[in-house]
């Protein structure tokens, strides 16, 4: 009777601690990343926005706190791990604070394409919406491998 408790007692405790680590590292991945559906749920309410905006229509307060709090989830993300995924809705969260009249803003989220993600297809276009904003533009050089060892 002892042993199969102690056996019971044993598995108990092994089970607890597999699911304690998991659940530690659950946490930490959520803590490192942008969990998909909070990017998709982003990204959708980015394209309704950029919706209104060619459609010429008005925000109204609610949509210009969501596209606040988005951009303020991309820059905490960019502060934990920057993701190359998170490029797209930086550019497009950009021209939506471009066509806001919000020039700081737009500046730093095109700025922050060109010094995180600049071997994606957004850089160059980043660098013209800033050009187009009259703000002087540094491409950052890609680095490429030294294939000859000098």
């Amino acid at each position: 009777m002892k042993n199969k408790l102690l056996v019971l007692l044993l598995i108990g405790a092994l089970v607890a601690v597999i699911f304690g680590i998991e659940s530690v590292e659950a946490k930490k991945s959520k803590k490192s990343g942008i969990a998909q559906e909070e990017l998709d749920a982003m990204s959708t309410s980015v394209d309704g926005l950029t919706k209104k905006m060619y459609a010429n229509g008005l925000f109204s307060p609610q949509d210009n706190e969501n596209l606040i709090d988005i951009k303020i989830k991309l820059d905490n993300q960019m502060l934990v791990a920057p993701d190359v995924t998170l490029a797209p809705l930086y550019y497009k969260v950009s021209l939506l604070y471009k066509s806001r009249d919000m020039k700081n803003e737009a500046i730093d989220g095109f700025q922050t394409i060109l010094e995180n993600f600049a071997d994606t297809a957004l850089a160059p276009k980043a660098a013209n919406q800033l050009k187009s904003m009259g703000v002087a533009v540094k491409i950052p050089e890609k680095k490429e491998a030294d294939a000859g060892g000098e």
